[in-house]
């Protein structure tokens, strides 16, 4: 444990690769993904890591439906500049074997998934990043892009049904949007801009 000014800080688990999206469990154990490794992860109460679905790709956002199920931004992966000590590393651009963006569904009890969407009216998802459900059922999710040696793809924002019967796009382009989320009587979505540093909030006028 560490202190720092007036908080106390618990190490509960090391050596992840590239963690996103922590969830708090009802029993006391986390969800998150770690893009690098591809995976959906548990970490329980006593801290060690399990491997809960190989998902492979760059899952990067994570969010639990209100069916149980864990629903992840994938962003398709990443090339990674990694440290002599191999302890650090970033994402610096598309990987190699990229195929494209994508929205899986993952039942936590067997690890079990499926992919919900990997495009919006023949577009394709580039790089979807993170995610919110709604007191409907329904989600918001950022697609950040990708970046390659020369190129960098322009963002956008989706609406989704859980069922993978519907998606739409409500916002483009937008400039690297990463994070979202909804305010407490949902009126409003708030998206985080990575390259401006922007929070931009948007007001809904209806589902998607």
């Amino acid at each position: 444990m560490v202190k720092t000014g007036h908080l106390s800080t618990t190490l509960v688990a090391d050596k992840l690769l590239f963690p996103e999206g922590p969830i708090f469990m009802s029993d006391g154990s986390i969800l998150l993904v770690e893009i690098a490794g591809g995976s959906l992860t548990k970490i329980n109460n006593d801290g060690k890591k399990e491997i809960v679905a190989h998902l492979g790709g760059g899952p990067n956002g994570a969010a639990m439906g209100p069916d149980g199920f864990c629903y992840i931004c994938n962003n398709g992966g990443f090339n990674w500049q990694v440290s002599e000590n191999k302890r650090y590393r970033r994402p610096i651009s598309q990987a190699a074997n990229y195929r494209t963006g994508r929205i899986e569904k993952v039942n936590i009890e067997t690890g079990n998934f499926e992919t919900l969407y990997t495009e919006c009216n023949g577009i394709p998802l580039n790089g979807p990043n993170d995610i919110v459900f709604d007191k409907q059922g329904n989600f918001w999710f950022t697609d950040l892009g990708k970046v390659r040696e020369r190129t960098m793809d322009r963002g956008s924002v989706y609406w989704a049904k859980a069922d993978g019967s519907k998606i739409v796009e409500v916002i483009h382009p937008i400039m690297t949007p990463n994070g979202i989320g909804l305010s407490p009587d949902e009126k409003f979505l708030y998206i985080a801009e990575t390259e401006g540093g922007k929070l931009y909030g948007f007001e809904i006028m209806d589902n998607g």
